[in-house]
């Protein structure tokens, strides 16, 4: 198992305010651009509030950045091998604890047309209301567990061994309704995380 490090609420609400001080954005301008309030904006920033991937991807979008940049950082690889091979103790992690999921970015690099990522959802835990709206396509390989997935306000149970393609365009949400981890394999292009 790769070592997974806890999501730490307050140095997530570091990085944004950071970044988007960097940005030369206030806290105005950012809850404006995510449609949420200035104290909710506040609270993700000094980690008062925990934060959803649909709240970090909105939040991502309106400081011009790819949701990887939240992502922890990869261990240092020497020579070639980081241009085309990720250890498993090496991947990038994303862990979100107050919703139950887990994003491992198996690409090596996000430069690419696709990216590969590896999503562990805990029983009865799933990436939000309101869906994610896809910036590209989508495939995904269910390796573990049971999955619903709602495409465009239908819903589709799945099963380990079962997969999915998804369009650009469009939104979907998932939901692990069964008593074990679901895991699913997804490729993605472009690369979105």
């Amino acid at each position: 198992m790769p070592n997974k490090r806890p999501y730490d609420p307050k140095a997530l609400g570091s990085q944004i305010r950071d970044l988007r001080k960097a940005k030369r954005m206030t806290l105005v301008e950012l809850a404006h651009a995510t449609n949420r309030s200035t104290g909710n904006i506040s609270e993700i920033e000094r980690g008062k509030t925990a934060v959803t991937i649909p709240v970090l991807q909105e939040i991502a979008a309106a400081l011009g950045v790819e949701l990887n940049w939240f992502f922890e950082g990869q261990s240092q690889v020497s020579g070639d091998e980081a241009n085309y091979i990720v250890r498993k103790q090496n991947r990038r992690i994303l862990q979100m604890q107050n919703v139950g999921l887990t994003e491992e970015l198996l690409s090596p690099s996000l430069q690419g047309p696709l990216e590969l990522l590896l999503t562990t959802f805990d029983p009865n835990s799933g990436t939000g209301e309101g869906g994610r709206h896809r910036k590209g396509d989508e495939a995904g390989y269910l390796i573990t567990g049971q999955l619903e997935i709602s495409i465009e306000e239908k819903c589709y149970k799945l099963e380990a061994g079962d997969s999915f393609s998804l369009p650009k365009g469009g939104t979907h949400s998932c939901f692990n309704p069964g008593p074990d981890k679901t895991t699913v394999l997804w490729a993605i292009t472009p690369p979105t995380f």
